[in-house]
């Protein structure tokens, strides 16, 4: 049962349905729709906040954990992650058991737009193909800068469409009939993997992205393309 935590709005409540319905088979269909290589994308994240040696770290929309497992690595004393699904974080909270981290994270039912610590806590926030599922995006990211401490670092990892011509072409294949296929195959909810293709190819990446953090007060030090461009990391902070 979802806690009062988490406010219960219409889009609210149809995501964490439908996360609630894939989560059994959501770690395979990751691995199967990337090919792995969501994996790498995830330690390129890594990568970017170790050298900072955030203290703590708040993973939003961390699903069943993989990032916030993987952050693990920081030596971050107290890392959290939330998620409206909670049978998304059941699984994750299994696989917390089994990191050599485990005593540093912490798996909790939340919501990114209405985040429960207070201002300027953390010192890293981080989102993994979690922001284009935000009922109201700018209100997710104004929470997500109220809890950075000044001079924090922000670093998210989406999905974009990759703009060489050919690779555009495939892509659009690939997300438009392939993946749903793929979903299909794997997951009672149909439905659920046409959204997250079609959310994929509509949800604004690369300069018109920074333009968005940019508006909600964040200063962004890069984009960095991944794979061809069919996935963004993006690298910001909240000013000093």
């Amino acid at each position: 049962m979802l806690t009062n935590k988490v406010k219960k709005g219409p889009r609210k409540i149809k995501m964490r349905q439908m996360f609630d319905k894939i989560s059994s088979n959501y770690d395979l269909m990751n691995r199967i729709i990337s090919g792995g290589i969501d994996i790498k994308w995830r330690k390129n994240v890594v990568k970017l906040i170790a050298p900072k040696k955030p203290k703590k770290i708040l993973d939003v929309a961390t699903g069943t954990g993989d990032l916030a497992i993987a952050l693990g690595e920081t030596l971050a004393t107290e890392i959290v992650g939330i998620d409206i699904s909670e049978e998304m974080l059941e699984i994750g909270k299994k696989k917390v058991k089994k990191s050599p981290w485990y005593k540093n994270i912490k798996m909790k039912i939340g919501d990114g737009e209405k985040i429960t610590y207070p201002d300027n806590y953390f010192d890293a926030v981080t989102v993994s193909f979690g922001v284009r599922n935000f009922e109201n995006l700018d209100k997710g990211l104004m929470e997500i800068f109220r809890v950075l401490q000044p001079g924090g670092e922000l670093i998210i990892l989406e999905t974009a469409v990759p703009q060489n011509f050919l690779l555009h072409q495939l892509y659009k294949l690939y997300t438009y009939y392939v993946l749903p296929i793929i979903g299909s195959l794997f997951s009672e909810d149909k439905s659920a993997y046409k959204y997250l293709s079609s959310s994929a190819n509509t949800f604004p990446f690369g300069k018109a992205f920074n333009n968005i953090l940019e508006k909600n007060g964040f200063l962004v030090k890069g984009s960095i393309p991944q794979s061809f461009g069919v996935a963004f990391i993006y690298h910001a902070k909240k000013p000093i």
